[in-house]
């Protein structure tokens, strides 16, 4: 790597929208990508995942992997497929979880494409799927393991360390080293009280740090997730309601699944069924057990977690749902409804006001899910136009991400990076963290715009 040349990112994704994280180092002769996401919400962004890779997929030497989540891994298979050969590093529950999420990922978009062929409301003569099954497998066989805390040589004076970051399992930081300059990416940091899962390790300092501003812009509300949760589920079963609830078989799914367990055993809320509705999924015991250092959950409670809810595996399993009656829980993908087998769910159990709608995490602007946040109770799903009349609920207590104190403290408890790039967030989250950070902490800070440029120089 050449003194005189100084290094680059190349914000790819996640610069004014909380979705799509792609991160380019440029160093020398060498290309890295961090994170490899998938761009949901309005439309102007799902776009983006159909165009040509802003850079060369066969020009890239090394893909490093933050986290599992789709908005941080699920574009690997197209980048793939497009040409990239070169391997992709992870931790080792990121890789098993991505051995979850990715193929249900490819099978939901085939899904999805079928339905809207035999329909015939897409807008393409032949709708296509971005990526299938079969892609996703290929992907995973580039998934290369290390553990938290080793330095990894990348060659030509690079380096890259994997450093927990709570949120979901696996989840990092990474601390890329090029040559003298560092560059610290937070990834998605997780909430310092989480149920399920342990803090993230403290940021050490770096030249450049580039942060996550997903709640940059709001606080956590102090409420016990299972007072909150109790009431919604309790008037949902008395008017013999069906509560949907938005959500990944593996992630925040977990969460919600521990609460219930714990609710159902304490007598405080009735025991009724609950399906998980998810094409791939499996039992995930195994993998929180194998990776109990990161979480608090013990193994009885796993157990307990797990066996909570019915799989449902067929999409002849998923319709003959859609005729039961409640009382009952039904947890499906997408998590802010952007596609998957909830649209189905939520075209027949939305118009009915018996029933509920429970939103639990994050909805990025131009979703379903933001949608009904901000009060819409009509949404366009299959091509026609759905009445939502079931009541519409969105928790507070469930974020998997650290709020904005969380945030400053987090930077707070390192050194002063030359400047600090704020990402992952909606524009105005963003623009409040980087005021923030500013009048606060008194650092520099810039949020970046997509396909920006910058040279990381050297330290001073």
């Amino acid at each position: 790597m050449t003194r005189f040349a100084p290094p680059s990112i190349r914000f790819l994704g996640a610069a004014g929208t909380v979705t799509g994280s792609r991160y380019l180092i440029e160093a020398g002769s060498r290309r890295i990508l961090v994170d490899c996401g998938l761009f949901q919400g309005f439309k102007t962004l799902r776009d983006r995942n159909r165009k040509p890779f802003p850079a060369r997929p066969n020009g890239i030497d090394t893909v490093l992997l933050t986290h599992a989540h789709l908005d941080h891994s699920g574009y690997l298979p197209a980048l793939i497929r497009s040409g990239y050969a070169g391997r992709v590093l992870c931790t080792e529950a990121t890789a098993e979880l991505c051995g979850l999420i990715l193929p249900d990922s490819g099978h939901l978009q085939e899904e999805e494409a079928r339905y809207a062929a035999r329909k015939g409301f897409s807008k393409h003569k032949n709708p296509s799927p971005l990526y299938t099954v079969e892609d996703a497998k290929r992907a995973l066989k580039h998934l290369d393991t290390t553990a938290f805390g080793r330095r990894i040589d990348l060659g030509d004076q690079i380096a890259a360390t994997f450093i927990p970051a709570g949120h979901i399992l696996g989840a990092a930081q990474i601390r890329v080293e090029l040559g003298e300059t560092v560059v610290h990416f937070s990834g998605d940091l997780g909430h310092d009280h989480d149920p399920l899962m342990r803090p993230p390790a403290p940021f050490e300092g770096s030249d450049f740090l580039v942060c996550e501003s997903t709640y940059g812009n709001r606080r956590h509300a102090n409420i016990d997730p299972e007072t909150e949760l109790a009431p919604v589920l309790k008037r949902t079963f008395a008017r013999s309601g069906t509560v949907l609830i938005p959500s990944f078989a593996v992630g925040r799914a977990q969460g919600l699944m521990y609460h219930i367990a714990r609710l159902m055993t304490r007598g405080e809320i009735p025991r009724v069924p609950v399906y998980l509705n998810s094409p791939m999924s499996v039992d995930a015991t195994e993998i929180y057990h194998r990776h109990h250092e990161e979480h608090h959950v013990s193994w009885d409670e796993c157990v307990a977690m797990f066996q909570l809810a019915k799989r449902i595996n067929t999409v002849e399993q998923s319709k003959e749902l859609n005729s039961r009656q409640g009382p009952m829980i039904i947890i499906s993908a997408s998590g802010m409804l952007t596609g998957g087998r909830i649209l189905h769910h939520l075209t027949s159990f939305g118009p009915d006001r018996r029933n509920t709608i429970l939103l639990s995490g994050f909805q990025a602007g131009g979703t379903r899910g933001s949608a009904l946040v901000d009060g819409n109770r009509v949404l366009r799903i299959f091509g026609r136009e759905v009445p939502i009349e079931a009541e519409v609920v969105q928790l507070h207590s469930f974020s998997g991400h650290a709020d904005a104190d969380e945030l400053l403290r987090w930077m707070a408890s390192g050194p002063s990076p030359r400047m600090t790039y704020v990402t992952h967030g909606e524009p105005a989250a963003a623009d409040i963290l980087r005021q923030r950070i500013e009048h606060e902490l008194h650092r520099e800070a810039r949020v970046p715009d997509h396909l920006q440029m910058v040279r990381l120089g050297h330290p001073k």
